[in-house]
């Protein structure tokens, strides 16, 4: 399936309920959260509270993603919060594939990321624990960065590797995606994209109708 999902991060916050409101009626199938923690990535955003506050807001897919060290700790807190999917680092946990189980094993989806400078390598043992790989394509913890062409080859080799075990997991890229490379991209191999702020900055519902549009015309 191919899905849009937005990232909160490049939303106004003053207005965040409207906003997520707004992605949610144009069609964007996921809400993509980041969290981080100043420690994994260099940046701060923010926790449980704002999902909580949102996840009334709309019954859309929350993509939870955890750029936080040891996020072991608290994936029965973001469970509760509200969260339908959780990914979290290779780099950053200290048990990955117990982590995986453990957000399987609450009923939501699992994801694995790995940061630019990671080698595809470090995510494969985990594959088919998986619902999902988050390929970040810019220097992770900061928006409106420029998507790094290096990156493609990653999710050229991650969705040969799914195939070739004759898996059914998602690719997901995360950072610099706009109108100008979201063809290429899914061409690599994505198949979900997180667009922060060329869906946020300037007319929502027809920056979603733009993406959601492309995503369609590589529907099998």
């Amino acid at each position: 399936m191919m899905i849009l999902a937005p990232s909160i991060l490049a939303a106004d916050f003053a207005i965040l309920g409207e906003q997520i409101r707004e992605i949610d009626e144009a069609g964007a199938q996921h809400v993509h959260i980041d969290v981080m923690d100043g420690v994994c990535v260099p940046s701060i955003s923010f926790g449980f509270p704002i999902i909580e506050s949102i996840r009334p807001v709309t019954k859309r897919f929350f993509d939870v993603h955890l750029m936080i060290v040891e996020p072991e700790r608290y994936i029965d807190r973001f469970a509760d919060a509200g969260a339908d999917g959780i990914t979290i680092h290779v780099e950053a946990s200290k048990c990955v594939g117990q982590t995986l189980e453990k957000i399987r094993g609450l009923g939501l989806k699992a994801g694995i990321s790995l940061h630019p400078q990671t080698p595809v390598s470090e995510i494969m043992p985990y594959l088919d624990q998986v619902d999902k790989v988050l390929v970040m394509t810019v220097n992770t913890g900061f928006g409106g960065q420029k998507y790094i062409e290096a990156c493609t080859k990653k999710i050229i080799d991650i969705r040969k590797a799914i195939q070739e075990r004759g898996l059914s997991v998602d690719v997901e890229v995360d950072g610099g995606v706009n109108k100008e490379n979201a063809a290429s991209i899914i061409e690599a191999g994505a198949n979900i994209l997180v667009s922060g702020s060329s869906v946020f900055n300037g007319n929502i519902t027809e920056n979603v109708t733009y993406f959601l549009d492309v995503l369609k015309r590589f529907e099998s």
